[in-house]
């Protein structure tokens, strides 16, 4: 059975991806809390300190990988992306946001780490929940392979198979040319 397995960071071509960790709550509440990136978002608690036990929870989870998407340039944060929900050879992706200033190739970029990560780990498939009314990342997985594979009256779900990510890698790879490199498993 494949598992996800955290790691210490990873780099691709302008991104890293590090885990998150207790000191990341702040940023990671004030990205939940903007109107502006929460309109498709589970509600979350808008106290610091949930957030912060909530992080404290994540460091003893086995079971999920989530990470602070930094610039590579100056170590900005950028945003949120959380890899979770294993099943078998698919993994979950989600929890995925950027701030408003992020580089415009940063959802590409960071998309493409993920995948790549999960397929190193092992996986050979992935699967999804994307809310509906949210049509902007809803192209953006499908222009990825992603295909609906059912919805509910809040949520339209989706499935992509190892081919497809292949050939998304392939497709993308001018953003992600050196591939990643990963720190190590913790």
């Amino acid at each position: 059975m494949v598992r996800i397995r955290k790691c210490a960071w990873i780099e691709g071509h302008r991104l890293r991806l590090r885990n998150a960790v207790g000191g990341d709550a702040e940023f990671i509440l004030g990205l939940r809390q903007d109107p502006a990136r929460n309109a498709h978002l589970s509600t979350t608690s808008p106290r610091l300190e949930d957030q912060r036990a909530w992080l404290a929870g994540y460091a003893a989870d086995g079971e999920q990988a989530y990470f602070i998407i930094e610039s590579l340039d100056d170590g900005l944060p950028l945003g949120t992306v959380r890899l979770y929900d294993a099943r078998g050879d698919s993994f979950c992706w989600g929890s995925w946001m950027l701030v408003p200033a992020a580089p415009p190739l940063a959802a590409i970029e960071s998309a493409l780490m993920v995948s790549r990560y999960a397929l190193d780990l092992g996986f050979r498939a992935a699967h999804f929940q994307v809310q509906r009314g949210n049509a902007t990342v809803c192209r953006f997985h499908e222009n990825f392979g992603a295909r609906r594979v059912g919805e509910d009256n809040r949520q339209i779900h989706y499935a992509i198979d190892v081919g497809a990510i292949e050939r998304s890698l392939l497709r993308y790879r001018r953003f992600l040319p050196g591939g990643i490199r990963s720190g190590p498993l913790i």
